[in-house]
């Protein structure tokens, strides 16, 4: 699975070891920036995720900035795009489950790289429940 993933200078350090992390996992991995801890604007970042997830250039995105807030708001004003900001196991699963999200947005400064991790993987690994009341609520927020 291809996955975009873009981050600015506050979650730099967590991008960098989901990359790894990730890749040794069989993933591949497109970083769209940031490429150091300089301050940076996160949209840019974010933009270039979501636009890849929604042309179809990659699978599924992973966005992250201090807090994942600014970067899930920006990436859902791309068409297309659901992304859903997670902080624990629960969220992570439930938004692929119910909402199948197609970009996954984080918090450095609100969890562990390990706990990143676990909800990476939750995220990457659970499909679709395709119930149709949840195909039909989709179809709704699409709509």
């Amino acid at each position: 699975m291809k996955i975009a993933i873009g981050s600015d200078h506050g979650a730099y350090d967590l991008k960098q070891e989901l990359i790894r992390y990730l890749s040794e996992k069989g993933y591949e991995l497109d970083d769209k920036g940031c490429h150091s801890k300089e301050s940076c604007d996160y949209p840019a970042f974010a933009k270039a995720v979501a636009r890849d997830v929604a042309s179809g250039a990659a699978e599924r995105g992973i966005v992250l900035c201090t807090t994942g807030i600014g970067v899930s708001i920006t990436a859902n004003k791309v068409p297309g795009i659901r992304c859903a900001l997670c902080h624990n196991e629960h969220t992570a699963l439930m938004t692929r489950l119910h909402n199948d999200s197609n970009v996954l947005a984080m918090g450095a400064a609100e969890l562990t790289p390990t706990l990143a991790e676990r909800i990476a993987d939750i995220w990457l690994e659970t499909e679709f429940s395709g119930e149709e009341k949840h195909a039909r609520r989709i179809a709704q927020i699409e709509g």
